[in-house]
């Protein structure tokens, strides 16, 4: 199947209602959706992490993640939801912070998200529009939360990201927020385990 077709099929979904933060939308839209989220997406700089890049003497790049999010991630491969981590950095530091939380999918790099996160869904028999729940903080993340099912923001994302955003978290980037956004999802999957 072409791309193209494939973006045809996942429109943007209006309305949603939060528990977190109201976004916008009806109330009741999630018992649906979410239901059917079998791919959750993260992006890195100020979703993972605070979107600071720190530099030692040596002129090596640092980066902080938050313990609970790798929790978080944890939790989604226990209840069979797909973790995916993008970035449009070409960093060492991700692919090593991904091999540690075993993420599998785990994309460097990036310089059309819609694209990858598409090609991605589509290996493994996903639609974006039923099935891809999705956390991004700047407007490079505008156009796949357009696209997904259910979106979230960091409550520091910057506010073109707030406005797309179905959900809005009351925490920051590298402050919990992924993980609040993963246990919104849990919470309303039908037999989902909060536990491992």
């Amino acid at each position: 199947m072409e791309r193209k077709e494939r973006l045809r099929k996942a429109p943007c979904l209006d309305g949603g209602e939060g528990l977190l933060r109201r976004a916008k939308g009806e109330q009741g839209w999630l018992s649906v959706h979410t239901k059917k989220i079998k791919m959750f997406v993260m992006d890195v700089d100020g979703t993972l992490t605070e979107g600071c890049t720190y530099y030692s003497a040596r002129g090596e790049k640092l980066k902080r993640f938050s313990v609970k999010d790798g929790l978080g991630i944890s939790l989604l491969k226990h209840n069979d939801i797909i973790p995916v981590i993008l970035t449009g950095e070409n960093s060492r530091i991700v692919l090593s912070r991904a091999k540690k939380l075993n993420v599998k999918e785990v994309h460097v790099n990036v310089k059309d998200k819609l694209k990858k996160v598409s090609d991605i869904a589509f290996n493994y028999k996903v639609w974006l529009d039923v099935n891809v729940a999705y956390i991004g903080d700047d407007v490079s993340d505008i156009e796949v939360m357009k696209n997904v099912v259910l979106s979230f923001a960091p409550v520091d994302a910057v506010e073109e990201v707030k406005k797309v955003a179905k959900v809005v978290t009351t925490r920051k980037g590298r402050e919990g927020a992924v993980r609040e956004a993963i246990d919104y999802v849990l919470k309303r999957y039908i037999n989902i385990s909060a536990e491992i």
